[in-house]
């Protein structure tokens, strides 16, 4: 099933305002005065406000693994509201803003400017070593280092809310796994 929301507006106004202009031109060109008015007045509009929202659209984070069935079922048990929230939010398209959790990175300290800012690269769920569910988020954190990520972990599973422990996970290379664990 799809949600709206993994649909891209951007593209719909795109399509729905070239279609309507290309009638309003052939309407136009027939001679066709009434359905000519409707395709300009209404396909242009849309057509701009269509490339405005691609020119500020943010695509939805990709799924780096995919959830098994057991992983699928620790999240539908166990995920905090949180948890649910964070991968609804990441896995939408959005709209104006240059980055998916940039006020969460900004609030957390973690880069002070959008140029310094963590890039999320991803995210995958899994069962933590002890059966509980994971949220992993994967960044591309060339500016902050993994020693500035590790002194925040505390504040990171404070900020995520209730019943979460932050763990991280150095890749190298500037990359950095942000685990959000489900705990009691």
């Amino acid at each position: 099933m799809i949600r709206l929301s993994q649909v891209s507006l951007a593209s719909i106004a795109l399509v729905v305002g070239a279609v309507l202009t290309v009638v309003g031109g052939v309407a136009y060109a027939q001679g066709n005065s009434t359905l000519n008015l409707v395709g300009f007045f209404y396909g242009i509009p849309v057509l701009l406000i269509g490339a405005a929202l691609k020119s500020a659209e943010l695509k939805p984070a990709p799924v780096l693994i995919e959830p098994t069935a057991e992983v699928l079922k620790l999240r539908q048990e166990q995920a905090t509201p949180t948890q649910k929230q964070l991968r609804k939010d990441i896995t939408c398209y959005r709209y104006g803003v240059s980055a998916h959790l940039e006020v969460a990175l900004e609030k957390l300290g973690l880069g002070k400017l959008d140029e310094e800012r963590p890039l999320l690269l991803g995210f995958y769920e899994q069962s933590s070593p002890e059966g509980r569910y994971s949220l992993v988020l994967r960044f591309q954190s060339p500016f902050v280092p993994v020693a500035v990520w590790q002194e925040k972990l505390e504040k990171i599973g404070r900020f995520f809310g209730p019943q979460i422990t932050a763990q991280l996970s150095d890749l190298g290379q500037g990359v950095v796994d942000l685990y959000l664990i489900r705990c009691d």
